[in-house]
């Protein structure tokens, strides 16, 4: 992302929040003077008297400076970004504050946003064959396309000097591209998007595609498992090339982080004196709620209020064909006492997609991130996916052209 983009962005973000935090004090203060009792609904509407004429004017005022600064930032965006060009770190910390903002993000238009995109080594991939064939060193028949997680980038599959996606297009021969998303999105919406996306690149490859493989890090195997459903309710031609999709820490049936978040925003619901303080767990994305239970289908949570009403998961089995892996992480050893999660998702999560037992693998004291760099996890990829890729014609695609 752009220097300028980024200062533009980040003055954004801070007005929206100088605004939200604005409004909970304003609620307190209503709530307070009203008497409220201490269990029930709060009262709705401003504050009354002075005290409401006076937060109406703090958020006038807010927005106002908001929008002059925004004026301004916009006319220095040139000269920011020849000041400091972007790089790896520059873009995982934006790719972070998508994960935790990115729906706000997007519906505001803030140009923190990150837009979804096909990239090799940080180069943007147009789905048009001439400009692939281009921009790639080599195009071969047999692609490995690769899902981040919630929070990341695409450029953080390197971990302690490993890249499994490196090493699976070298040894088994396949052209790696990169998915870049905002995860801060509805997994269904990333899903629907990446579905799309995928069969106009796909129809623009230089060369027929004869096998897909997904590798996907925690949320990524969600936006995955939804990309799947719409390619085959929409009869995507993609749908017929995928041989494998491998999931390392996935949250197949959800994580008791959010599950825990989300109790503690209904609690404070039930008192007029906590509710304000309820909206700063509002702040959450949807991506972060979708990880509640899991959810990949735009029914889980369209129509329903995902701070107020329960929600639900429809559990889709394994796709058709496809050969699926299954990797876990547990922080303990290899004990029935021991801890049954990665630090963020459960062993019984993780695993909780019906796949063959061979097709499934379970790391002890190991974190959700140590899954990216585990020698162990590498060769069980790597044995696992050369099985169910067709014998390979062509050398990988392991190089961009500058």
């Amino acid at each position: 992302m752009q220097t300028g983009r980024l200062v533009r962005g980040s003055a954004r973000l801070a007005v929206d929040a100088v605004d939200g935090v604005t409004g909970i004090v304003e609620g307190m203060y209503r709530n307070i003077a009203a008497l409220s009792p201490p269990l029930g609904a709060e009262p709705s509407g401003p504050a009354r008297g002075i005290a409401g004429l006076v937060h109406a004017a703090i958020r006038s005022g807010t927005r106002e400076t908001g929008r002059a600064l925004d004026a301004l930032l916009a006319s220095l965006e040139r000269p920011l970004d020849e000041l400091a060009p972007p790089g790896p770190a520059r873009e995982a910390a934006v790719s972070a504050i998508n994960g935790v903002l990115g729906d706000h993000l997007e519906a505001s238009g803030n140009p923190l946003a990150v837009e979804m995109a096909f990239r090799r080594e940080g180069i943007e991939l147009r789905s048009d064959a001439s400009e692939l064939a281009e921009t790639l060193a080599c195009a071969g028949p047999d692609l490995l396309i690769t899902l981040h997680g919630l929070c990341m980038s695409d450029r953080q599959w390197r971990h302690r000097g490993h890249d499994h996606a490196e090493q699976l297009a070298t040894t088994q021969r396949m052209s790696r591209i990169d998915l870049r998303y905002n995860s801060g999105r509805h997994v269904s919406d990333n899903g629907s998007d990446f579905a799309h996306r995928l069969q106009a690149l796909v129809e623009a490859w230089p060369v027929p595609p004869r096998s897909i493989t997904l590798l996907c890090h925690s949320m990524g195997g969600l936006v995955a498992r939804s990309a799947i459903a719409m390619a085959e309710a929409e009869g995507l031609a993609w749908r017929r090339s995928l041989r494998a999709v491998a999931f390392l820490g996935t949250p197949h049936r959800g994580a008791p982080l959010e599950r825990g978040g989300d109790a503690l925003n209904r609690l404070a619901l039930h008192s007029p004196y906590t509710a304000p303080l309820a909206r700063l767990g509002w702040i959450r994305s949807a991506g972060i709620t979708d990880l509640r239970h899991g959810s990949i289908s735009r029914d889980d949570w369209n129509g329903r209020d995902r701070f107020r009403e329960p929600l639900c998961a429809r559990r889709l089995p394994p796709p058709a064909g496809v050969r699926c892996l299954c990797v876990a992480a547990s922080l303990g050893p290899v004990t029935a006492a021991a801890p049954r999660s990665d630090g963020l998702v459960p062993v019984a999560s993780a695993l909780g997609l019906p796949v063959a037992d061979d097709q499934q693998l379970l790391r002890h004291r190991r974190n959700h991130w140590q899954l990216l760099s585990d020698p162990v996890v590498s060769d069980f990829l790597a044995d696992r996916l050369g099985t169910a890729m067709p014998a390979a014609g062509q050398a990988p695609c392991c190089a961009s052209r500058s």
